[in-house]
């Protein structure tokens, strides 16, 4: 497998640190890797998102959803199985398993469901006030009055400023 260097984007980059890291990590084989359990991601809104995840067999009490900083985890933990069960196929996986998503900034878990086999997990990006884009205004000043004024004049306005 091919990899590729990212070292020198460091050093041309400030504030980057957690792209980065994803960059480098994304194609690491990890527990998750194995395509267990299925899922979707989807985008219900402008700034709306949804997970779901098949979990088929387990119950509310063995599923753990945890919002991090920069992650969404969802775990798996399936109680031990009955041993008086004798199956002659077992084409349903019943295994624990552990599944992190990547989120953005501002993305937050609104709320998790569990129905019909499918976890459904609810994000929502909600960006700050402060880093929305705002309109700045222009202020116009009276050029006429300047060159009326001449250069000197407006020398000395400035250095009284």
């Amino acid at each position: 497998m091919t990899t590729i260097d990212f070292a020198p984007l460091f050093r041309s980059t400030v504030g980057f640190d957690h792209l980065m890291s994803l960059l480098e990590n994304s194609g690491q084989w990890s527990e998750s890797a194995n395509g267990y359990p299925p899922y979707n991601i989807e985008r219900t809104g402008e700034d709306r998102y949804r997970v779901t995840v098949a979990v088929a067999g387990f119950t509310g009490d063995e599923l753990n959803v945890e919002a991090r900083e920069h992650s969404l985890l969802v775990e798996g933990r399936k109680k031990e199985a009955e041993t008086s069960r004798s199956f002659l196929y077992r084409g349903i996986a019943g295994r624990s398993f552990k599944r992190q998503f990547q989120l953005a900034d501002h993305v937050r878990v609104t709320g998790a469901t569990l129905g019909n086999g499918l976890l459904v997990i609810d994000l929502v990006r909600e960006v700050p006030e402060a880093m929305k884009p705002r309109r700045v205004d222009i202020k116009t000043t009276d050029a006429t009055a300047i060159e009326v004024a001449g250069p000197a004049a407006v020398e000395g306005d400035r250095q009284a400023a």
